[in-house]
């Protein structure tokens, strides 16, 4: 079987499941995207606790339903937000916590950052200090599936080209851990793995 195949295969698996146990949250139906899923709050939090969040002062969030509640997060934490545009149709929006005081929940979601933040190119990206992405799926050695059009690896590598290495962190479900994700030389590697009930740091 092609990587190709296996990759799409994969992602059917874990959309069937995560809505056959009742996992997959609004928007639905989830197949073509990245879920939102039960306890994605939970896993925002738990992020809240590691030491790169701490560390960071510039957090790059993918525009995804289910990391909402960590773009929260950020502003509320004093952190300056880069969120690339669904699709990366209109480029990237920065949000400066000092501009929505009282507005970080609106300010987390798509129309709200638009709204309230700027809009700029990739030359024109803040240095990020972590970045958090969703996935359909992931594996403890670093390989992230997401939903197929490539979006989250041209983020990353945008990020990379320009400011060199910086860790990529993930949040999912804990059914989104599976045993091994078909991977390209092309697909970028991801650092640590966040659910609602564990840290894990990718092996390498």
């Amino acid at each position: 079987m092609d990587v190709k195949t296996a990759k799409r295969l994969l992602r059917e698996e874990i959309w069937t499941e995560l809505e056959a146990k009742g996992v997959a949250r609004f928007p639905l139906p989830c197949h073509g995207r990245i879920p939102n899923f039960a306890g994605s709050d939970e896993a925002a939090d738990r992020l809240r606790t590691l030491a790169e969040w701490t560390r960071a002062k510039t957090l790059f969030v993918s525009p995804d339903f289910a990391q909402r509640k960590i773009r929260e997060n950020a502003l509320s934490d004093g952190k300056t937000l880069v969120m690339a545009s669904p699709r990366l149709r209109q480029g990237y929006v920065v949000v400066h916590p000092d501009d929505v005081e009282g507005l970080t929940v609106s300010a987390s979601t798509i129309t709200g950052a638009f709204k309230h933040g700027k809009i700029v190119g990739s030359e024109k990206i803040p240095r990020s200090d972590l970045v958090i992405e969703g996935a359909v799926a992931v594996d403890v050695r670093g390989n992230r599936l997401g939903k197929g059009g490539g979006y989250g690896d041209a983020e990353i590598k945008t990020l990379r080209a320009r400011f060199g290495p910086i860790p990529v962190a993930v949040t999912v479900h804990d059914l989104q851990v599976v045993k091994a994700v078909p991977f390209e030389d092309k697909d970028e590697k991801i650092h640590i793995i966040i659910t609602p009930t564990r840290v894990i740091r990718v092996q390498t």
